[in-house]
């Protein structure tokens, strides 16, 4: 479970981006801002990237990550690696395990990491994409490894107060309407550095 997040900063660290559901061009912006910063590392359209998708279904604000990664492992057109779904989540109990899974099944891949969070009311419905890793649990003071070289958190409720409780009561609608613009970013961003690779042949 992962409230807020903290980023580690890299040597020259692109600001984040913030994006709401509400944008008629969300998926665009996502998927550019996504791409670019996927350019940074070096990735092609036929790179390792794993997406980490951390949440739990036992909560309905905190599925967003397990929405998106059912989502994407039933989507064609990407070459993602997928851990956590509804059906297999990665959570805090299992996180060290799947973390050990994918530095040993794939030690030179690029991982993002996908979670909620709690944040202002003005960014209810929002999704950051930012550089550096994720740390799960850090609003609820829970001691776990940080995630990824980049990350992608969707902001589902108001944090600050009975954080459990928020949780628990955010509405589904808007988790899914979260999980879809994430999902159909990533496509779109898998799409950009395939259409590109083909141009520079």
């Amino acid at each position: 479970m992962s409230l807020t997040f903290n980023t580690v900063e890299q040597t020259v660290p692109t600001p984040k981006t913030r994006i709401s559901v509400e944008d008629p061009l969300a998926v665009d912006n996502f998927s550019w801002d996504l791409a670019a910063r996927l350019k940074a590392y070096g990735v092609k359209h036929d790179s390792r990237v794993v997406i980490v998708c951390i949440g739990t279904d036992r909560s309905t604000g905190d599925c967003l990550g397990p929405l998106v990664g059912s989502k994407l492992t039933t989507s064609p057109g990407h070459n993602f690696i997928v851990y956590g779904t509804l059906d297999e989540p990665v959570h805090a109990s299992n996180l060290h395990q799947k973390l050990a899974d994918i530095q040993a099944n794939h030690p030179d891949a690029v991982v993002i990491a996908v979670d909620a969070c709690l944040g202002h009311l003005e960014n209810v419905g929002c999704v950051s994409i930012g550089d550096g890793s994720l740390q799960p649990g850090a609003g609820v003071n829970k001691s776990l490894p940080s995630v990824g070289q980049l990350h992608i958190a969707g902001v589902v409720n108001v944090g600050g107060f009975m954080e459990y409780l928020v949780l628990q009561n955010t509405r589904l609608h808007l988790v899914m309407r979260l999980a879809d613009l994430i999902t159909e970013g990533l496509l779109k961003t898998a799409q950009i550095l395939t259409n590109e690779e083909t141009r520079s042949c």
